[in-house]
């Protein structure tokens, strides 16, 4: 049976981040994906333009409806744009014998705000204590802990710093940084020093989305922390490689690149 990947995260209706991008990742790493929707944008290459948050009752009743009665091998969160929604997903998360990722989206790839500052507070105390691996890019490590990274160095020291929140592993993505495209993954003991080529491609819109997701997915097959991101990780760069313009700003990622690349009119 393929394993049941769920992600509880935000719609963009650009179809590059959010629900949509967790979902065509899903599908290219050969797990069945489904869906809590907990916000409606509307967002396109040029931005976010408006953003409705879902009922809690709507959120709860989507993730209650799907795994108590198809299963969940592994869960995903995404945007979770209130402390209310953060609260809910925390509480459902916690009590679903699964591996969980926490995206901590923040802000958009424009720059667009994502998260009510009030709700900071219930991610550190509710949803990162719940996370198997946590995965903030260096924005949303300084809005958690008030570390700013400007180097290799103090990735160590943001790390820590998440660890204390209680997650089991926290991968600190330094894309931000100028260089090769570095991330460490930790639990406080192991280090592994995640390196890629960075691309000359400014078309990276749903990065993180498709990271999480990614890892997501390989821990639905069973693979270890250490080897589903490392795994996600490559996906991610061969993505990244291929992005693609839409619209008159930034495109997304191509998560089929894999399932397309050298095949016959592709």
């Amino acid at each position: 049976m393929r394993p049941a990947v769920l992600t509880v995260a935000g719609s963009d209706s650009g179809g590059g981040a959010g629900i949509q991008a967790d979902l065509k990742t899903m599908l290219a790493l050969g797990v069945h994906g489904m869906s809590v929707v907990t916000a409606v944008t509307a967002q396109n290459s040029l931005g976010v333009q408006g953003a409705w948050e879902l009922p809690v009752e709507a959120v709860r009743a989507q993730y209650r409806s799907v795994v108590d009665d198809i299963g969940v091998r592994a869960v995903k969160t995404g945007m979770l744009s209130s402390a209310r929604l953060v609260e809910a997903v925390a509480e459902l998360i916690a009590g679903t014998d699964a591996p969980a990722v926490v995206d901590p989206v923040g802000v958009s790839k424009h720059g667009d705000p994502l998260l009510a500052a009030s709700a900071l507070d219930s991610v550190r105390t509710r949803l990162l204590p719940v996370a198997t691996v946590a995965t903030p890019n260096l924005d949303e490590v300084a809005q958690l802990t008030g570390i700013r990274v400007g180097s290799e160095a103090g990735m160590r020291e943001a790390a820590a710093a998440v660890l204390a929140f209680g997650p089991r592993w926290a991968l600190i993505k330094g894309g931000h940084l100028p260089g090769e495209a570095v991330d460490l993954l930790t639990d406080g003991t192991e280090e592994h020093w995640l390196r890629a080529p960075r691309y000359d491609n400014r078309h990276t819109h749903g990065t993180g989305c498709t990271l999480a997701s990614a890892i997501a997915a390989q821990l639905a097959k069973g693979r270890s922390v250490p080897e589903a991101v490392t795994t996600a990780k490559e996906y991610v760069t061969g993505a990244i490689a291929a992005g693609f313009a839409l619209g008159a700003g930034i495109g997304p990622v191509d998560h089929g690149w894999a399932l397309t690349r050298g095949a016959p009119g592709a």
